[in-house]
């Protein structure tokens, strides 16, 4: 029976329902699903009272697992982020800031999958920005100044010695892990090919960018700042409102995220798993050394 997909009027993104994850994918509906992942970016399958196993089985139906750095795994499953924040915590909420997951390694995961266990009764949406669509509205000379250039990730900003984590004084359950090995530096083109759809996309974020090469500062800060200003714009935005055993997936090849707050208070508990990906195809070659 055909899985039914219902597109979200953001232009991107949709509902999944009328299959089961907690059982194995037979071929035609993994194909099925890929396809719909590939077309909207974001898929939420609501109604999937899914056992860590289960999420586990279903992660690796798509891929080889992601490597997670710098966030202690839940024991026992070494592939799995227990995404916990306490009623009593103060420390900012983890994700509060537009980025593509791990987007500083030399393969960035090409999926994040996140499983809503604990919902708050406020607050806590996940956001999306369609960075195909935010490149797709660049002027053709922007464009093509943006495909002849490489982007420098690192993690330093938020897991560096002086991070943002680093600094941290409010109380957190999540173990974070900061230092010099957050401070590397990886290149990735600034316009990245998606390997299935072929669509181009603006591949850089306020969290793990921190420049462009062969460029100052100044100058690498002015283009990247008018870019995320460019990306995060309301027409480029999915909101996704959570509710319990709700299995999300998205294309960190294609958007960026950022997870809200506003639910001071209450618990909120999600488990995370990413997919393996490739390294990011250049729209073109770029010309910085």
């Amino acid at each position: 029976m055909p899985i039914n997909v219902t597109p979200q009027s953001s232009g991107f993104g949709a509902h999944v329902t009328g299959l089961d994850l907690s059982q194995p994918l037979d071929a035609a509906t993994k194909a099925e699903v890929l396809a719909a992942w590939a077309a909207h970016g974001v898929l939420a399958f609501p109604g999937q009272p899914l056992s860590l196993e289960q999420q586990e089985a279903f992660t690796l139906a798509l891929g080889n697992f992601g490597e997670d750095p710098f966030v202690k795994p839940m024991a026992g499953h070494a592939h799995i982020l227990e995404l916990r924040r306490e009623p009593h915590e103060t420390a900012p909420n983890f994700g509060s800031g537009w980025h593509s997951d791990w987007s500083f390694q030399a393969t960035p995961p090409a999926a994040t999958i996140l499983h809503s266990k604990v919902i708050p009764p406020v607050g806590g949406d996940t956001l999306f920005a369609d960075c195909t669509a935010a490149f797709a509205a660049l002027s053709p000379a922007m464009q093509a100044l943006c495909e002849g250039l490489n982007a420098v990730h690192s993690a330093k900003l938020p897991y560096g010695r002086n991070g943002a984590y680093a600094k941290e004084t409010g109380t957190r359950t999540m173990q974070i892990i900061t230092g010099e090995a957050a401070e590397a530096t990886q290149l990735h083109p600034l316009v990245r090919v998606h390997p299935v759809t072929g669509k181009k996309a603006l591949f850089a974020s306020p969290t793990y960018t921190i420049g462009l090469d062969g460029m100052t500062q100044d100058e690498g800060y002015a283009i990247l700042g008018f870019l995320f200003k460019h990306i995060t714009q309301p027409q480029f935005i999915y909101r996704h409102k959570w509710s319990p055993d709700t299995l999300l997936i998205w294309d960190n090849r294609r958007m960026l995220h950022f997870a809200e707050g506003g639910y001071d208070g209450h618990l909120r508990l999600l488990h995370r798993t990413t997919v393996a990906g490739e390294s990011p195809i250049p729209a073109r070659k770029a010309t910085a050394a």
